[in-house]
């Protein structure tokens, strides 16, 4: 017989715990009010005999106390409910204080590596780390029902980012309006920002609108170099006309306004990257931001544009120094580059962008690939218009914009009629199911898979209306960046953002993992077998959308299939599968669960087709999802990635390459470090096993990492195989 839990964890039944918790209750009684220990043998023999496969424990403590007033023992039973409730109370106890002793002393495993990209030694994360232990504890105790902390807590649902759930104006991320906020100026800190004039102000302005809107926010944000580019113009009709004043020829003052250009849009770029990646914002991290590199926003500053795009594939090919003065790869900004028709051909205008990214990928792994050919098919607005923009941060998409018809919500600056709006858009947060947990809850059972399936379904949809709920109650002078100084909006002082989380102007997210584990225990085939595992894999996506699409419906909320990227729960759910199901070979015997609907990283598959593959499960996560392969060193042969980068634009909305670029502090090597059979990171030349000394960066579920990850994501990492040689593609 099973024991299930409070918290959803599934236990062996043990009748020395019925004993134990009867004699407890047995010494504060006497006399004739004392159970023999024959009457508690009854006790045991009776729940034994019900011959349940599983029991809840409350039922057993349910049947205690009956069975106790049936032997009269009315005192007893009074003390026993006393025991009962007293260990409830302490179940229930502020945890509080011993979390935070753990995270001071650098003893808590959760938080040393719950972020890749946050140090929890530095006071700043540290502070910010203070704050979600608080929050997560107000959370759980306060702001959450208990059959959804139940489920979080065993693994079956996730309900991400608790840790700044407490306030109740926080979003996920967004898509800045960096261009509103630039050409109508802005507030940051009560002090009016103005129009800037040249290139190299309008990217320092950039940064510091990056910095306020991140600390309004939790997850990432993204911006256009679109919005830059007609700075560029302005800077270069600024030095054209210095040249002029000093009556030079009309080529030389051309020639010499353009050089200065050139120079200010390296020094603005390198500003804006030392920025970004030396500023701090109030979650303990550099600002965790992706740029968008798209011609296609714009004709008349297509140009300029390009010079931008440019310099920031340049810069990020060079590196950025470390505290030994060597060139590393860093994890920000994400750059993202918009394959279209005027850069993915050899014959294309700005092709020798593309060039120029490949060299990048191969060095640096960024950018990331966006396919405006693939998402102008997917995306399609209230006009029927298909339509190509960012992601947030890294992975998750807005849905095509259904406000067009409701005019300007926002009250944005720069509002067009009649074309979609996506940024100052954003998203409201996420919950994720747990495909393996239900799959193997159902033992295989077809019937009770669907069946639990919308039971935890339900959970999911129930946690992200209280999300949505909380944010519901914020008005806009929480955040005055955001709501009304352009970066979202520009609602008055006091106004409620509550029409911006309804009609489709944001979105909000049921996430989904294990998609792979799902399927094989279920149907014995990975998803990638072309049959039943496929098939059956597509059908679990399927009825996924379906319930967001109910939902949406329903609720005029924008709800949204996202592949979560779980960089910290992997570990999590594999951990809570092998609690509630014991070693289950091939499916709970690794320290992590698939993300998404990625392909295993163990399972042999080249790159183009696991890209073909995976292209059609991504169809089917609107809300976000990204995929990569994995190479070796290909900065001798960017003509295989040139062959990659042009398959993307073909296939898949949304992909990246993933190599790999080390360095050892201690000898100098550059290349790969590697994992050893203990999930220890080393430096293949002189053995270095320093954290502090060792710069690695690896992509963790759509980003870059580089301060390390827990057991189980550092296992993935480990047995991540190549999807493509170093042989130059046919």
């Amino acid at each position: 017989m099973k024991i299930v839990k409070r918290d959803g964890h599934i236990v062996d039944y043990n009748p020395d715990k019925i004993r134990i918790a009867i004699g407890k209750a047995n010494n504060e009684v006497k006399g004739k009010n004392k159970a023999s220990k024959e009457e508690i043998e009854e006790i045991i023999k009776y729940i034994e005999e019900l011959n349940k496969k599983r029991i809840l424990v409350e039922d057993i403590q349910d049947i205690i106390e009956q069975k106790l007033m049936e032997f009269d023992k009315y005192q007893l039973a009074k003390k026993y409910i006393t025991y009962r409730y007293t260990r409830e109370l302490v179940r229930k106890a502020n945890t509080t204080d011993q979390s935070i002793k753990e995270l001071i002393e650098g003893e808590n495993e959760y938080w040393n590596n719950e972020n890749s990209n946050k140090n929890a030694e530095v006071v700043t994360t540290q502070r910010d780390y203070l704050a979600g232990i608080t929050s997560t504890d107000i959370t759980r105790r306060f702001l959450l029902p208990e059959d959804i902390v139940k489920a979080h807590d065993a693994g079956i649902i996730h309900f991400h980012d608790a840790d700044y759930f407490a306030q109740n104006a926080l979003h996920n991320c967004e898509l800045i309006n960096l261009d509103d906020m630039l050409q109508n100026g802005t507030v940051i800190n009560g002090v009016m920002i103005e129009k800037p004039h040249r290139f190299i102000t309008a990217a320092t302005i950039a940064t510091q609108i990056i910095l306020a809107v991140t600390s309004s926010s939790y997850g990432g944000a993204t911006v256009s170099l679109s919005h830059l580019a007609p700075f560029v113009r302005a800077s270069y009709e600024k030095y054209l006309k210095k040249y002029q004043e000093r009556n030079l020829s009309k080529e030389d003052c051309e020639k010499f306004a353009m050089q200065d250009t050139k120079k200010e849009v390296e020094d603005g770029v390198q500003t804006f990257n030392y920025q970004v990646n030396s500023m701090t914002n109030t979650n303990g991290q550099a600002p965790f931001l992706s740029v968008c590199m798209y011609l296609g926003e714009t004709d008349e500053y297509k140009d300029e544009l390009a010079m931008v795009i440019e310099e920031f594939l340049r810069q990020r090919i060079l590196g950025f120094k470390n505290e030994k003065g060597v060139y590393i790869t860093p994890a920000f900004p994400k750059l993202l580059y918009i394959l279209e028709e005027d850069n993915i051909h050899e014959d294309s205008n700005y092709w020798y962008l593309t060039k120029l990214a490949a060299e990048c990928t191969a060095k640096r792994m960024v950018p990331d690939y966006i396919s405006e050919k693939v998402m102008k098919e997917l995306k399609i607005n209230e006009l029927g218009n298909g339509e190509c923009y960012p992601c947030m941060g890294c992975r998750s998409f807005l849905t095509p914009d259904r406000t067009m018809s409701l005019g300007n919500i926002a009250k944005a600056k720069n509002y067009v009629k009649g074309k979609g709006k996506y940024y100052g858009r954003f998203n409201q947060g996420v919950v994720t199911i747990n495909l393996p947990d239900v799959a193997l809850s159902s033992d295989g059972d077809f019937d009770k898979f669907w069946k639990i399936f919308d039971e935890r379904l339900e959970l999911c949809h129930k946690a992200l209306q209280i999300r949505h709920k909380r944010l519901s109650n914020a008005k806009s002078d929480v955040a005055p960046i955001l709501w009304q100084h352009g970066a979202l909006a520009r609602l008055e002082k006091g106004e409620s953002i509550h029409e911006l989380l309804h009609h489709g102007y944001s979105t909000i997210s049921l996430g989904y993992a294990g998609l792979y584990e799902c399927v094989k225990f279920m149907t014995g085939h990975s998803h990638t077998d072309n049959g039943d595992g496929k098939e059956f894999a597509l059908e679990v996506m399927q009825k996924l959308n379906d319930a967001t699409a109910k939902w949406k419906k329903a609720e005029d909320i924008d709800y949204s299939l996202y592949g979560t990227p779980i960089e910290s729960t992997t570990y999590k759910f594999a951990k809570c599968l092998r609690e509630r199901f014991g070693t289950v070979k091939g499916i709970t015997d690794r320290n992590y669960i698939t993300n998404s609907y990625h392909v295993p990283v163990f399972e042999e598959i080249d790159a183009f087709s696991k890209l073909k593959l995976e292209s059609e499960f991504q169809r089917l996560s609107p809300g976000g999802a990204i995929s990569y392969i994995e190479t070796p060193n290909l900065q001798n042969n960017l003509e295989s990635i040139l062959e990659i980068i042009k398959f993307i634009y073909e296939n898949i909305t949304y992909a990246e390459l993933n190599t790999k670029s080390d360095y050892c502090q201690q000898c100098g090597y550059s290349g790969e470090i590697l994992i050893d059979d203990d999930l220890e990171w080393y430096c293949p030349n002189c053995g270095n096993r320093d954290h502090n000394t060792l710069n690695v960066a690896r992509r963790t579920c759509g980003y870059i990492g580089t301060n390390f990850w827990n057991k189980g994501r550092t296992q993935e990492i480990k047995e991540r195989v190549l999807h493509l040689d170093n042989k130059v593609a046919d």
